[in-house]
């Protein structure tokens, strides 16, 4: 599509828009009666509007049923997680069996660490990106010394050419290749949280196991904003929050996938708690963990049934709409932002500000990162006071994310011409 700088094109683009109708479904919050510009959807999605009704279904169970409530009401919490399995395995590309809701991230990446990083005298490498999100830096650091292994040694940090700001897929395969020898695990983000970058998970996934290694990814940014397919990449693992792309709340349920070659492998090491033991003799109460088949075999306790219900009333709009015409529109969203930018940059010759996310819309998602220079704090805060909410990452870069589900069009104008008539 050939794109316009007016707002007559973006208002047009907004009536096109066959997704228009579900931005009714959240509350967008307001400064002085006007609604905000909100484009931080990848740090904290908004909040549906069903989602209160869903959170008090779950009260008045509690309420009404006390204990029984594990057994009777609308949603038995006895089985509640399995509510999650198919809506789930929709938006992460995997079977059903593949994925389970529970505790947090970085809970959940220490628990498959524990299961997927089985490192040996010769084999205890692990490759991660430079500058990966704390979850992940800790995460990995704290479970190589576990293991009795120096971090400086064990840890592979993948670092950008000099003087560009995204990982090149050859450069990652080609550390695989030259570290298979010693190489126990590949733990990468699936959308690098500071430049917005999406790695080629598949070919990621076949090089490490190629290198006699295992591959998981932390899909904190991916889950729910762009296109997976766990399953058919064969990735041994991943962990996700549900509270950014998938608006389920502040702190809320984090998800899990384990691909099915391990769904019933007594061979691996984990970490076991009795919600994972196979639930036909679960109340039996019996030495020896047994656990159930699949992802839900790495539970540990019973659901955490509030959070969870918040997760389910976004999960149900996910389900109506669908990953494919999401994707569709979020590409629609960030080529748009991209091409105002640009287009405001030229007319304004402008070199404050430079794009660091890939232009290519195989290798991203919704976010946009600009680094800005020295006054980039600045220029954050003034969108923030005219109602542009975005978000600021240290050093200095300013990430902007348009969202299918809430985001227009009229959204990615505003904030484009913006920013650029601040500089």
């Amino acid at each position: 599509m050939l794109f316009e700088n007016s707002i007559e094109f973006a208002n047009e683009l907004d009536q096109l828009d066959a997704l228009r109708s579900y931005r009714d479904l959240f509350h967008i919050p307001k400064k002085d009666g006007k609604e905000l510009a909100y484009f931080c959807g990848n740090s904290l999605g908004l909040q549906p509007k069903s989602t209160r009704a869903y959170i008090e279904t779950e009260l008045k169970s509690w309420e009404e049923h006390a204990v029984e409530g594990h057994f009777e009401g609308k949603h038995p919490w006895m089985y509640y997680h399995k509510m999650f399995a198919e809506p789930l395995a929709k938006i992460v590309g995997a079977l059903p069996h593949e994925v389970v809701v529970m505790n947090n991230l970085s809970v959940n990446l220490h628990l498959m660490m524990v299961s997927f990083y089985k490192p040996t005298p010769t084999r205890f490498k692990i490759i991660i990106e430079g500058g990966a999100f704390p979850s992940d830096q800790y995460a990995v650091e704290s479970q190589v010394k576990f293991h009795g292994f120096n971090p400086d040694e064990a840890i592979i940090e993948l670092i950008p050419r000099a003087g560009e700001y995204c990982l090149q897929t050859d450069d990652i395969l080609q550390c695989i290749r030259d570290n298979k020898e010693s190489l126990a695990l590949v733990m990468l983000g699936g959308v690098n949280y500071y430049t917005g970058q999406v790695f080629n998970m598949k070919e990621i996934s076949e090089a490490a196991h190629d290198a006699g290694a295992l591959v998981g990814f932390d899909l904190a940014h991916a889950a729910g904003n762009v296109d997976l397919a766990l399953h058919d990449w064969n990735t041994d693992f991943a962990v996700w929050c549900s509270y950014k792309y998938l608006n389920s709340g502040p702190g809320g349920s984090s998800g899990v996938f384990v691909h099915e070659r391990w769904a019933n492998d007594s061979t691996l090491p984990r970490f076991a708690g009795w919600w994972g033991y196979e639930e036909a003799t679960r109340f039996k109460m019996q030495k020896g963990f047994k656990p159930m088949y699949g992802a839900a075999g790495w539970q540990l306790s019973n659901a955490q049934i509030l959070p969870m219900a918040a997760h389910k009333a976004s999960l149900d709009i996910f389900e109506k709409v669908g990953m494919e015409a999401l994707v569709a529109k979020t590409k629609m969203l960030s080529s748009y932002l991209i091409f105002l930018l640009e287009d405001n940059f030229k007319k304004t010759d402008q070199t404050e500000l430079i794009i660091i996310t890939p232009l290519d819309s195989h290798q991203r998602g919704a976010q946009i990162s600009l680094l800005t220079g020295e006054n980039g704090k600045n220029l954050y805060n003034k969108l923030n006071s005219q109602g542009i909410i975005t978000d600021w990452r240290e050093p200095n870069v300013i990430r902007v994310a348009p969202v299918p589900l809430y985001n227009t069009f009229t959204d990615v104008y505003r904030f484009a011409n913006t920013i650029c008539s601040e500089l």
